[in-house]
């Protein structure tokens, strides 16, 4: 009989059909030949959003009690334009963490969620704060417009995101530490609007998942990711949560409706990140423990109504099985990945169940450590520039061949975490959007 590898039967053990295994980094090689350091920036960051629009150079990052913006007009010389902290940053219990930019009726909004800690220090209510940026690169015309609180969620917001919904809103979608996601119109938000904006919430399928087993977190969701379907010409919210991973239709966002689950998943007791491809059929879940692989499924059966529930992937990838894959951004056939021990990589799935790594860069050699590690990375659509943040700092890549993205040249949706705007959903069959009153 013959042997099976360690990683093969790891992965049969963690319920993944047989698949190559992605290959590994040269020994001794810290990137590949086709990923180009463009510039970096010394300092300790975590999350990190890019703006898409050439003629707005500007990353977003949250750092500390606050948040930076970096200047990337010169990728190769990026420098910190303006820096905001929360006041009082020592008596804070938590920090600053999901950094959203987004833009509605001509102006540009940041959002830089927060997360302190219960019964420690101030501001245990507040999930957000919301500035406009509109006026850059004059940095004295940044503003701070309001803070959104959940007083009903004590602890803040753990991950959030940024969605032109088909109606037209801008949506911000946060996690917070109650049983929902939630739905936030950000122009009710900034104009004070009726229940502080929320127009929302994404509930979790089975109310005996709240609260969690696990005890902490506390959140219902972890990542989130909204996208649309345009087979189907609807809207739809993907949510990690306890248990696994949720889809829900939000086109009608005040009534949210169960699509497909992911659940009942060898190895998956807690559901983190969830990144479909533009088509929305293939997902890339992350699980978060070290040796869990990026594991990757097909929710064809559930978005056609034969099944609800997956609970098998049909592939999976890691860099090593000590790498711990965590953030990643789909941009098809490309995925994007930041590791805590092996730092940036980048891998194919144009064939889901056999992807393969095609690049990768090691910004901190030998480095293991979470704080010291790649956290955030993002992809500037319009040219390609890729984007990451850590304890190492920001760095801005290069990959060979790779010089901007748009679905349509791959007779995919041009759909992404990168949203349009100023036209709203942009896939084969999306409607017109419909402005709301």
């Amino acid at each position: 009989m013959k042997k099976q590898s360690f990683a093969s039967a790891l992965l049969v053990a963690l319920g993944v059909l047989p698949c190559t295994v992605a290959a590994q980094s040269v020994a001794g090689q810290q990137r590949s030949r086709n990923i180009d350091i463009v510039g970096h920036l010394v300092g300790r960051f975590t999350d990190i959003d890019i703006e898409q629009e050439l003629s707005r150079p500007y990353v977003y990052m949250t750092a500390h009690q606050g948040f930076d913006i970096v200047n990337i007009k010169d990728p190769a010389k990026p420098f910190i334009m303006y820096s905001w902290s929360i006041e009082n940053p020592a008596l804070h219990q938590g920090g600053a963490l999901s950094p959203i930019l987004m833009k509605s009726k001509g102006r540009y909004y940041y959002v830089n969620s927060h997360q302190y800690r219960q019964g420690q220090g101030p501001d245990q209510d507040l999930g957000a704060v919301v500035f406009d940026v509109t006026g850059l690169p004059d940095t004295t015309k940044v503003k701070e417009l309001t803070r959104i609180k959940v007083p009903e969620g004590i602890g803040g917001m753990h991950e959030s995101f940024g969605y032109k919904h088909s109606s037209g809103r801008a949506l911000f979608v946060a996690s917070t530490y109650t049983p929902y996601a939630y739905l936030y119109d950000i122009d009710q938000v900034v104009g004070g609007g009726a229940n502080g904006g929320v127009v929302g919430k994404v509930p979790l399928p089975d109310p005996s998942l709240w609260p969690p087993a696990m005890g902490n977190p506390r959140y219902a969701y972890h990542d989130m990711y909204v996208g649309y379907d345009a087979a189907n010409k609807r809207d739809l919210f993907y949510g990690g949560s306890q248990g696994g991973y949720y889809v829900y239709d939000i086109t009608d966002v005040a009534n949210p409706k169960v699509v497909a689950t992911v659940s009942g998943v060898s190895g998956v007791t807690w559901g983190h990140t969830f990144t479909p491809d533009p088509t929305g059929r293939y997902v890339v879940t992350e699980a978060e423990y070290q040796y869990a692989p990026l594991r990757i499924f097909d929710l064809k059966p559930a978005l056609d109504g034969a099944a609800k529930n997956i609970n098998r992937p049909i592939g999976a990838w890691t860099a090593s099985w000590k790498g711990l894959p965590h953030n990643h951004e789909v941009r098809w056939p490309y995925v994007f990945v930041s590791t805590y021990a092996d730092e940036f990589y980048v891998f194919n799935m144009m064939d889901p169940t056999n992807p393969y790594t095609v690049g990768y860069h090691d910004t901190a050699p030998g480095v293991e450590l979470q704080g010291e590690s790649t956290f955030g990375v993002d992809v500037r659509n319009a040219d390609g520039l890729i984007v990451t943040s850590g304890g190492r700092g920001l760095w801005l890549f290069h990959m060979d061949g790779f010089d901007g993205w748009n679905g349509h040249q791959w007779g995919m949706p041009n759909i992404s975490s990168a949203q349009d705007w100023d036209n709203g959903p942009d896939g084969a069959g999306a409607p017109k959007v419909q402005k709301v009153s």
